[in-house]
């Protein structure tokens, strides 16, 4: 005798015991598979190109997955105290106090000499530690001269102002005559 019914095409699902995440799996599969052959999946951008699957054998990918998306750099100690070197002045302009400005050098300070006491990983450190007393000295100069260069662009600003407010009575004066 034929059955009336033809065989299941993807599974018989009393014939094998399945636990809850398999049956997830073979309903995900069974749903690419229909949606295959309704041509759901023919038209979407990037079709036909060329996957970027440069780490499918790196075991770390992951790791470098997670450092690229957080964008994370590890560098030798040399190198990050370079960066950290000249990116300190900017840093140490968005502080607020001179005690804090104090911290942060001091802080610096310790990770360069903390830097030159460990073995060697990577090129050289060149970074030397920075003089507290001239770097609050520079933050202060540069923190007034950001004062000064506002005060001149409010006062411009403030001038500017006052001429328009003075051609619009002039033009005023005129429409009313």
């Amino acid at each position: 005798m034929t059955d009336a019914q033809p065989p299941a095409p993807f599974f018989n699902p009393y014939a094998v015991a399945i636990d809850d995440e398999v049956a997830i799996a073979l309903l995900a599969e069974m749903h690419l598979r229909k949606a295959i052959e309704r041509g759901d999946f023919d038209d979407l951008p990037g079709s036909g190109k060329p996957l970027d699957l440069q780490d499918l054998h790196d075991p770390d990918w992951w790791l470098k997955a997670f450092m690229r998306r957080e964008k994370l750099v590890v560098l030798p100690p040399s190198i990050q105290l370079r960066k950290d070197d000249a990116a300190l002045d900017g840093l140490l302009d968005e502080l607020w106090s001179e005690d804090d400005v104090r911290e942060e050098v001091e802080e610096f300070n310790r990770r360069v000499l903390r830097g030159r006491y460990q073995p060697a990983a990577g090129p050289p450190l060149v970074t030397m530690p920075r003089d507290v007393e001239a770097t609050v000295t520079a933050w202060a100069d540069r923190r007034e001269a950001r004062a000064a260069q506002a005060r001149e662009q409010a006062r411009a600003e403030a001038e500017a102002e006052d001429d328009r407010r003075r051609s619009r009575r002039r033009a005023r004066r005129r429409r009313s005559r």
